[in-house]
């Protein structure tokens, strides 16, 4: 008993639920995270195919098995067919998020080093909550959508 009456015992409850936009900025940056290892394994002429396990019903014995699959990951680039550069839309979910306030949801990139980089860079934003409004804002109408 006398090395625990040494140490500073205090009453404290820890806290459950983290805020919503943390979660949103996980979700965000592990997406992102998703794309800069498709551009890099795209870069060295690889393939990016994480895994997941997907359960299902085998229809023979009607028994819950799990297997595991590739996961699709839709890529968020493009080359523009007018001007022959990369465009970067950033998305959240199946929406596109806006980038300004002027409606812009794309970035003109020139070639695959300097998307690597800017995918990076958007990371370090959204860590530092540069994106919430945006993100708050695709949210808002996507909760909206499913109230009418």
């Amino acid at each position: 008993m006398s090395t625990l009456s040494t140490l500073k015992l205090v009453t404290s409850k820890k806290h459950q639920t983290v805020a919503p936009i943390v979660l949103r900025r996980n979700k965000l940056c592990a997406k992102l995270d998703e794309q800069l290892a498709l551009c890099e394994a795209q870069k060295t002429g690889n393939t990016y195919a994480p895994k997941r396990l997907k359960t299902f019903v085998n229809k023979q014995t009607g028994e819950r098995m799990t297997a595991e699959v590739a996961k699709r990951i839709k890529e968020w680039f493009w080359v523009s067919h007018t001007t022959g550069k990369i465009n970067l839309a950033v998305k959240y979910g199946a929406k596109t998020l806006p980038l300004n306030k002027k409606g812009a949801n794309a970035i003109e990139l020139n070639n695959g080093d300097e998307l690597i980089s800017t995918l990076k860079s958007l990371k370090m934003m959204v860590a530092n909550g540069e994106l919430d409004d945006a993100m708050n804002e695709v949210s808002t109408a996507t909760r909206q959508a499913f109230n009418k």
